[in-house]
C-alpha cells in the first residue's frame, strides 16, 4: 500500500502529508537555485590546451594513396579556475589532414585536474596504411613539395565540474591544435634517434565544451 502527497478523505492526515511533500519540494527549489547561483558566481572558465611538440617517426604516402604514420605528440593542458575542479572522465587524441582522420584514436587515461593545476599527456598515435582521399593525397604531395605541411591534432572526450563537493554532469570537451611541420627538411627539426624528428610548437590550442 502506497502513500501520495493527495489528501485522503477523513482526518487530518491528508493534510500533515502534504505538507511534508510541500517541504519536501520546497528543499529540493532551494538546492537546485543555490547550485545556479553558485554555479553563475564562479563562472567556470574552460581549461587551456598548448600543444608544445611533436615527433615524428614515421610519416610516409605510397600508392594507391595510403598514408602510414607515426607521432608522439605532447599537449599540456591548464584549469584556470580558482574554485573548480575538471574531471577528465574520457580523452582520445588523434590526428587529421584535411579534415580526413590518418590515425587511430590512443586513450588518455581518466585523470582529475585541481584549482590552477597543470597536465601534461605524451601519448603516441599512429595509422598504418590508411587509404586517403584522392584529392587529399595530392594536396599533401603538394605541400611536401613545398616543405610545410599541416595537421590537425584532436583531442576529443568529456569532462566534469567539481565545485566544493558538487560533482556536475558530463559536458563534450573538444580540442584543436594546428601542427605546422617541415617533413622535408629534417634540419627543420631535432633529431631523436636515428629516423624520428621532434619539431617544437609551443601554440595554443583552440577548446569547446
Amino acid at each position: 500500500m502506497t502513500k501520495d502527497c493527495g489528501s485522503h478523505g477523513g482526518g487530518g492526515g491528508g493534510g500533515a502529508g502534504s505538507r511534508i511533500c510541500g517541504a519536501i519540494i520546497g528543499f529540493i527549489i532551494i538546492v537546485l537555485i543555490t547550485i545556479f547561483l553558485v554555479w553563475v558566481i564562479l563562472q567556470p572558465t574552460k581549461p587551456r590546451f598548448i600543444l608544445q611538440d611533436t615527433t615524428v617517426y614515421a610519416f610516409n604516402l605510397s600508392q594507391p594513396n595510403l598514408l602510414t604514420s607515426n607521432f608522439q605528440i605532447t599537449i599540456s593542458s591548464r584549469n584556470p579556475n580558482s574554485r573548480i575542479g575538471i574531471y577528465y572522465d574520457r580523452l582520445h587524441v588523434y590526428v587529421t589532414y584535411r579534415s580526413q582522420q590518418i590515425t587511430l584514436r590512443t586513450a588518455i587515461p581518466p585523470t582529475y585536474q585541481g584549482h590552477k593545476e597543470d597536465n601534461v599527456w605524451s601519448p603516441f598515435v599512429y595509422g598504418n596504411a590508411v587509404p586517403i582521399a584522392p584529392f587529399n593525397a595530392l594536396a599533401l604531395g603538394d605541400e611536401e613539395n613545398r616543405g610545410l605541411v599541416s595537421l590537425i591534432i584532436r583531442a576529443d572526450g568529456r569532462v566534469r565540474w567539481k565545485v566544493g563537493t558538487l560533482i556536475t554532469g558530463k559536458y563534450h570537451l573538444h580540442v584543436r591544435c594546428q601542427a605546422y611541420m617541415n617533413l622535408a627538411d629534417k634540419a627543420a627539426g631535432i633529431h631523436v634517434g636515428e629516423t624520428a624528428v621532434k619539431y617544437t610548437m609551443a601554440s595554443r590550442c583552440s577548446v569547446n565544451v
